[in-house]
Parts: structure tokens; sequence; C-alpha cells
């Protein structure tokens, strides 16, 4: 942080923490273990791990094919059942990104997702707003020069 409050754009100019950083996992609120493994599956992601904890629990990672973040797969216990689907407060909390953006979108839909919103095209590429079977809404993306 500067003396203004604001974070500095080289929070490590000379590398002096030694050692890089990388956002490894996201969890993602579901019913279930099973029907999140499934959509995301069906968008073409990669089932890496399944391990059980206990008999209620397990720790299940899947992969997008594309390389990025992980998504670990949580089943919603007690009071975070209600975050189901709304664990962004209301926003796209989620941005996937495709190199053919018509390809993508059947492939959201033929996993259970629904587009609410028409593609649009804007400076950095096509996008459509769509939710997800559990109602966390996601950015589908394909950008120009990023794919």
């Amino acid at each position: 942080m500067n003396g203004r409050g604001k974070a500095s754009l080289a929070a490590d100019p000379g590398g002096r923490l030694g050692f890089p950083m990388r956002l490894g996992q996201v969890a993602l609120l579901v019913p279930g273990y099973d029907a999140g493994i499934a959509f995301l599956t069906g968008l073409g992601f990669a089932l890496v791990e399944d391990t059980p904890l206990s008999a209620a629990k397990r720790w299940v990672v899947m992969r997008p094919q594309g390389g990025g973040s992980d998504i670990l797969v949580a089943r919603a216990v007690g009071r975070q059942r209600a975050a189901i689907g709304r664990q962004f407060g209301g926003r796209v909390g989620l941005f996937l990104w495709t190199e053919d953006f018509d390809a993508g979108a059947a492939r959201v839909t033929g996993a259970g997702g629904s587009f609410i919103e028409v593609p649009r095209d804007e400076a950095y590429g096509r996008v459509a707003k769509f939710r997800d079977p559990f109602g966390n809404l996601w950015d589908l993306i394909a950008a120009n020069g990023r794919g």
C-alpha cells in the first residue's frame, strides 16, 4: 500500500519476497458433489481429484482443459446452502474463456447452463452471461487475441 491507502502497481518490484504466488483453486458451492462434477465435466473440465475425507465430505478438484485456476467443488452444508448460486453477491463471479464462442455456448447449454442475455461484442471480445444449474452467474468470453 502506498501512503494514500492505494495498492502499489509494483507490489514486489525487486523480487524481495523471493517466490511467486498464484491462485490455485476457487471453491464453488454446490448442492451435491456429483451434480457439480457433472456440470463442470459437461463444460469440458477434467476431474483431477476426488478424495473421500469422511463419510460425508470429499475433496473434489476440477481443472479446465485450457488451463487456469482449478475449481474445488464444495458441497454446501448447513447455513452454506443459502449461498448456493449467490456466492458472488448476484454478480458474475466466474469467467470462462473460449477460442470458439458458438461451440463454447453449445457446451454451456449442453451441460445445463442457461444464457440470460444474447451475445454481445465488446472491445475485448464476444461475451454473454449465463447461469449455471446452481444459480451462479458466469461470463462466456471469446476474446480478441486472448482466447
